[in-house]
């Protein structure tokens, strides 16, 4: 009996979030979780609850302009070492809105594995920005390759992370940032003082910042002042900018 050929998986990007605009006047690719290794298929529903509140958030911020906003749902949960396999699908989804959309600007904004595929993938021509939520990044090998950062110069780019984070080394994000500003400016990094790996404590902080940070770069929205002067300060400062509590709450107040 012949042996049945296993289905060639495809990555796919999932619904928008509420109802698609009109008019696509900018698009964020939310890129969830992952892990170092693995084959298995993701699971739709973990992956679009692990960012559904922040893409609501962008959004809700974005929709006078046509944001669009959608979850990249992987072909693997792995990295799958030289592979890369989540940092391609992220490209993949990138040349999707292409297809989809035209020549609109791109956010890749990334979760703990996904943002390290943000990072990788931030060369792509559509995207002009990335934003990394405590990206897991490899352990310095002074016989391995460093992560690449050749690819983010002309992006905008912002990092965040707890620095109580118990499973992936906040040092690691900095020194990633402290080397991607010897070739691109436009790099900033913020630290959320005390917060864990899924920066529970001050997500509401967390999700204002990454929407003043996404308006900016995606609609030249001015932004916030601490997003600004990080932006412009020279490092170490610029790169380890702590995140205030209330972040945010005064520009929602005024409607900002």
């Amino acid at each position: 009996m012949a042996q049945q050929a296993m289905p060639v998986r495809t990555p796919r990007l999932g619904r928008t979030f509420g109802p698609e605009p009109s008019t696509v006047g900018a698009v964020v690719l939310l890129l969830p979780a992952g892990d170092e290794a693995s084959l298995r298929r993701p699971s739709p529903m973990v992956a679009t609850a692990s960012v559904r509140s922040l893409g609501r958030r962008l959004v809700r911020a974005g929709r006078d302009e046509g944001l669009a906003a959608h979850v990249v749902h992987y072909r693997h949960r792995g990295w799958n070492g030289t592979e890369a396999r989540l940092a391609r699908d992220a490209e993949w989804a990138a040349d999707e809105v292409v297809r989809r959309y035209g020549d609109v600007p791109v956010c890749l904004v990334g979760l703990h594995m996904g943002a390290r595929a943000a990072l990788h993938a931030g060369g792509h021509d559509a995207v002009n920005s990335v934003l990394a939520i405590a990206p897991w990044l490899p352990e310095e090998d002074a016989a391995a390759t460093p992560e690449p950062v050749k690819q983010l110069a002309g992006r905008r780019v912002l990092i965040v992370h707890g620095t109580n984070d118990e499973r992936v080394d906040p040092e690691l994000s900095f020194r990633f940032a402290a080397r991607a500003k010897k070739t691109n400016p436009d790099i900033c990094r913020f630290e959320v003082h005390a917060d864990r790996h899924g920066l529970t404590q001050y997500r509401d902080e967390v999700h204002a910042l990454a929407a003043d940070f996404v308006m900016g770069v995606l609609f030249g929205r001015a932004f916030a002042r601490p997003v600004e002067d990080a932006l412009a300060a020279p490092p170490p400062l610029g790169l380890r900018m702590p995140l205030a509590s209330g972040f945010g709450a005064a520009r929602s107040r005024r409607g900002g």
